[in-house]
This record gives structure tokens, sequence and C-alpha cells, in this order.
């Protein structure tokens, strides 16, 4: 008997470790490429993954990994503020990228949620104007935008309910600058990604004339769109970084170095040309995480 109960036992654990590793992603471009090389990564280590990438917004993901629908996917640093809300981290806390990290990765270790080393870029929220608004009106910063608002000036921004809803985004803007938009002045696109919103501004529908984006967009500069600067810190420092249950790093200790040496190698304009090839080229996600991952040597 006591034989017959050790091998079920063995049965069972081994069972428990082959349990395929759920990868899941946000639902822009960005978040689907660095879904997809963490896909790729645990592949080409011999680990079994199941792909959930493109599941959902900031909720949808945090709520399927403190659930166990999910085992990682790619954060953000900055969302610390907003995962966190009593935490109260100040402003000149999130803008600064260690302090953003430290408090992300001991917030969440209560939560069975082990953050890993982050990419050295800053994907943080901004407003984007096409070139001629910014051009004609002279705005270059949010201060510049607060000034124009105040005088009367046009403007429609398109974004995500996220965008206009977290506190820590425009809340966060109209507060450091000292306006507040209209419900007439915002087209809000349920599930919208920069690349959506952008398009809206650069072509003038429903007459937007400003933009929801990323600071590593790629389609900026194609689309003649201009970030506005941020000055006062309104946003934090959104650093991505892959964000594991600690339970299956535990199994799986060698994720850690093989997450690490992917992030490790990300930078600003790494980023942007990658998304650009998402955003503007039509290729999909994993395409431009294969072909990145295979020139760097990181897969076979």
């Amino acid at each position: 008997m006591k034989t017959v109960l050790c091998l079920s036992l063995a049965v069972l654990v081994g069972s428990a470790a082959a349990k395929p590793i759920v990868v899941g992603s946000k639902l822009d471009p960005e978040a689907q490429i660095l879904g997809q090389m963490i896909v790729l990564t645990l592949k080409n280590a011999g680990l079994e993954v199941t792909d959930r990438t493109n599941l959902g917004d900031t909720g949808v993901n945090r709520k399927a990994i403190l659930a166990g629908e999910i085992d990682v996917y790619p954060e953000y640093t900055g969302n610390a503020v907003y995962l966190f809300p009593q935490a109260k981290i100040s402003a000149k806390e999130a803008g600064n990228p260690g302090k953003i990290y430290g408090y992300a990765r001991q917030l969440d270790l209560k939560n069975g949620i082990t953050w890993l080393k982050p990419a050295n870029v800053n994907n943080t929220w901004v407003i984007a104007v096409p070139q001629t608004l910014a051009q004609g009106q002279k705005l270059s910063s949010v201060a510049d935008l607060a000034r124009y608002l105040k005088g009367g000036g046009k403007f429609k921004i398109a974004g995500s309910p996220e965008f206009f809803n977290r506190p820590d985004t425009m809340p966060a803007f109209e507060a450091a600058y000292g306006f507040k938009l209209r419900p007439d002045q915002k087209l809000v696109l349920a599930g919208a990604t920069p690349p959506q919103t952008q398009q809206a501004a650069a072509n003038g529908t429903s007459g937007v004339n400003a933009a929801m984006a990323y600071g590593t967009d790629g389609s900026l500069a194609a689309l003649k769109l201009v970030a506005l600067k941020d000055p006062k810190g309104a946003q934090a420092v959104y650093q991505p970084a892959p964000i594991i249950r600690t339970s299956v790093l535990k199994a799986n200790p060698q994720i850690t170095a093989l997450l690490n040496r992917v992030f490790a190698g990300l930078t600003q304009t790494t980023l942007q040309g990658l998304n650009a090839q998402v955003a503007l080229e039509g290729r999909t996600a994993q395409a431009v995480a294969e072909g990145y991952l295979k020139g760097k040597g990181l897969i076979r």
C-alpha cells in the first residue's frame, strides 16, 4: 500500500511540474511583442507554454495572474501607483526608476508575484498632437497645452477608458497642469491601442486633434505627431518587466536568468523600431519578436 501511495504522489507531483506556463499580455503592439518574447524564450528553453497574449488591459491581466489563470506577463513599473494606491507613492518617487521598481517588487511579494529586472526604457503615458498644431500653437509640453486650453483652443483627444479613468493617467496630467477636459473634448474608444488613437489624431477623425500615446511608440514620427513633454513629472516611469507567479518561478528557477537577459538588451530606440514594425508595417508581434530574438542570438 505504501509503495502504491508513493507512486501516486510521485505522479501527482510530476503532473504539477509539467503544467504549461501560461503567458499573458496587454493589447498594444509593445505588450504583445514583449509577451511573444517571453513565449518564445521559454519555449526555446524546452518549457511547455500556453500562449494567452493579447489578453486584455492592465486590469484584466492583473486579475488573471492573481487568480492563477496566467503565470507571467510583461507589466510596467509605473503601474505600481495604480496597483497599490494604499502605498501612496509620491510623484517624485514614481519618477525615480529604481524606487518605483523597488516599490513594485516589494509590494507584490505578498501577492505571490515576483518582478524580474526591467528594461532600461520608459514607456510612459504621453499626450501626442499633430506637428501642425504643435508648430502653429507653440506646443512642446503639457504646460503649453494647458495654456492653449485656457485660451479656448480647440482640442479633442482620443484614448481608451483606462487612459481617461485611472487616477494616474489623464487625471494626473489635469491635476499637475491645472486644466480639466470637458466630456466633449474626449473621444473614448473601448479597447483602444495607441496606434488607433494616433491614427484618429493624424486623420482628424470625429474632430480629434490629440491622442493617448506611449513613450516608445514607433508610429509617432511616421504619423507626424509630437509627444508633449511632461516637465512637472505628472507621469511615473514605466519600465517593462516580466512579472511571474512566485510558485511558478520556484518550480522553474532558470526563468529568471532567461528573461532578465532578454529584457536587459532592450533600449528605447530598439522598442520604437520593433513597435513600428507591428503598428506601421503590419507584421505580427510573434514574427517581430522572433526576428529580434534570433538576431540577438537569444533563441535558436
